[in-house]
């Protein structure tokens, strides 16, 4: 079983986050951020990212993803690419492949894809 005390990511509030997406937000395009930043609201397009993201619980997103370490609480159709980690949560769902110096999936996610974990060199 994964122990996740030492995943500050999971520790993570709104109020962690400069910038926050909110759940009335519906945005098509490309997003690039450089600090945490967490989507409670509908995307659609390619995130691209230096940091952490958090894909909160009603959160919907429809892209590929390419961040530091990725929190999904919520549904994403596309795939993930995590220099770090991809966590997926109970509550979480990812439609796309996985790629990942660490994955966990915790019991009750649900996943479809094509999961790559890689060695630190390869990231």
């Amino acid at each position: 079983m994964y122990d996740n005390k030492g995943c500050d990511l999971l520790d993570f509030e709104e109020s962690d986050f400069n910038t926050v997406m909110a759940s009335d937000i519906i945005f098509n395009g490309k997003i690039r951020f450089t600090k945490p930043f967490m989507i409670k609201g509908k995307v659609s397009g390619n995130i691209d990212s230096e940091s952490d993201l958090v894909i909160d619980t009603n959160a919907v997103v429809k892209a590929d993803i390419d961040a530091q370490r990725v929190l999904i609480r919520g549904a994403v159709d596309g795939d993930v690419n995590g220099k770090e980690m991809v966590f997926v949560t109970s509550t979480g769902s990812v439609n796309g492949n996985i790629k990942a110096r660490q994955v966990v999936l915790e019991p009750g996610s649900n996943f479809s894809g094509r999961c790559t974990m890689v060695k630190d060199n390869e990231a």
